[in-house]
C-alpha cells in the first residue's frame, strides 16, 4: 500500500508539472497561430496549431514528465484500488494550480483555494479508507469492449471538439480524463504482465485500448490547454479520470475499501469530484465574476 501511494503521489507531481509546462507551450503556440489568423472555421484550435504546440520545448519537457507520470501511474494502478490510485494521481490539480500562479501568472480566487482544499481533504479520506485491490481478471469480451469504447471516445471527441470550437475547453478536458481513465482500467486488466508473456501481451486488445486512449487523452488535453483555463481544463480531466475508473474498479475489478470504511471512501470520492467540479467552474470565470457570490452570479445571468 505504502509503495503504491508513494508511486501515485510521484505520478501526480509529474503530471501536474507537465500540465503547466504544456499549457505554457500550447498557449504560446496558440498566440502565434492567432496572430496569423490560422484557425478552423469553427473558431477553435486547428490541427496545425495543436501540432505546433507539441514541438515547443516547454511542451516537450512537459510530455517527458507526462511519460514518467504515465509509467508511475500504471504501476500505482496495479498496486492500489483504482478509486484511490486515480484520485491521488488526479491531485495533480493541486500541483497545477500552485505552479500556475508562478509560471503562468494565474490568479486563484478564494472559491478556487477552498475547492483545492476540499480535494486535499478528500484524498486523505480515500487513503484512510482504501482496502485491497482486485486482481483485474475479467472476460476477454471486456478487453474488446474497452478497445471499442476507446475508439468511440476518440472519434466522438474529435467531432465534438471540431463542432464546439472555442467552447470545447471543458469537454476536451473531460474527454482527456476519460481517456486517461481508460488507460488505468486497461492497465489493471492487461494480460501478459504478471507473469510476463509477450504473446499474451501483444494479443490483448486492452494493450491497444491503452495506446489509443492514451494518445487521445494527450490530444484532448492539449486542446483544452490551448483554449481554456488551465485549472478548469485540469479539473475537468480529474472528473473524467476518477469517476468512471473508480466505479469500474469497485463494480467490475474487485476493488474494495477497508471493512467498515465504505462510508469514508464514498464520502472522499464525492468530495474529490465535487471539489474538482468547483475548480472547473470558477477556473473558467473571469476574476471579477469569480469573486462574486453565487447569488450575484445567478442574478447577473438571469
Amino acid at each position: 500500500m505504502f509503495i503504491g501511494l508513494v508511486t501515485a503521489v510521484a505520478a501526480s507531481a509529474c503530471y501536474g508539472t507537465g500540465s503547466v509546462l504544456q499549457a505554457l507551450g500550447a498557449r504560446r503556440s496558440a498566440e502565434r497561430e492567432a496572430a496569423r489568423s490560422t484557425t478552423t472555421g469553427y473558431g477553435g484550435p486547428s490541427l496545425s496549431s495543436t501540432a505546433k504546440a507539441v514541438v515547443t520545448w516547454e511542451f516537450i519537457v512537459g510530455t517527458v514528465l507526462d511519460a514518467v507520470g504515465f509509467a508511475l501511474g500504471a504501476l500505482a494502478a496495479r498496486l492500489l484500488p483504482l478509486f484511490l490510485s486515480q484520485t491521488v494521481i488526479s491531485a495533480n490539480l493541486v500541483v497545477t494550480a500552485v505552479l500556475g500562479i508562478w509560471v503562468l501568472g494565474v490568479r486563484l480566487v478564494r472559491p478556487e483555494w477552498v475547492s483545492v482544499g476540499v480535494v486535499c481533504v478528500a484524498l486523505v479520506m480515500l487513503a484512510g479508507a482504501a482496502g485491497h485491490e482486485g486482481d483485474g481478471r475479467v472476460a476477454m469480451a471486456a478487453h474488446w469492449g474497452l478497445l471499442a469504447v476507446s475508439v468511440v471516445l476518440v472519434g466522438a471527441g474529435l467531432l465534438a471538439v471540431r463542432m464546439l470550437g472555442p467552447r470545447a475547453a471543458i469537454p476536451a478536458g473531460l474527454l482527456s480524463g476519460l481517456g486517461f481513465g481508460a488507460v488505468g482500467v486497461g492497465v489493471r486488466m492487461l494480460n501478459g504482465v504478471t507473469p510476463f508473456g509477450l504473446g499474451d501481451l501483444l494479443g490483448d486488445p486492452a494493450l491497444y485500448a491503452i495506446a489509443l486512449a492514451g494518445i487521445g487523452g494527450m490530444y484532448f488535453h492539449t486542446v483544452a490547454l490551448q483554449i481554456g483555463s488551465i485549472n478548469g481544463a485540469t479539473a475537468a480531466l480529474v472528473v473524467g479520470e476518477t469517476v468512471v475508473p473508480g466505479a469500474l474498479g469497485v463494480l467490475w475489478l474487485g476493488d474494495a475499501s477497508r471493512p467498515g470504511y465504505a462510508w469514508l471512501a464514498a464520502g472522499g470520492f464525492v468530495l474529490a469530484v465535487a471539489g474538482a467540479v468547483a475548480v472547473a467552474w470558477y477556473g473558467n470565470l473571469t476574476p471579477p465574476e469569480a469573486e462574486r457570490t453565487g447569488e450575484e452570479l445567478a442574478a447577473s445571468r438571469s
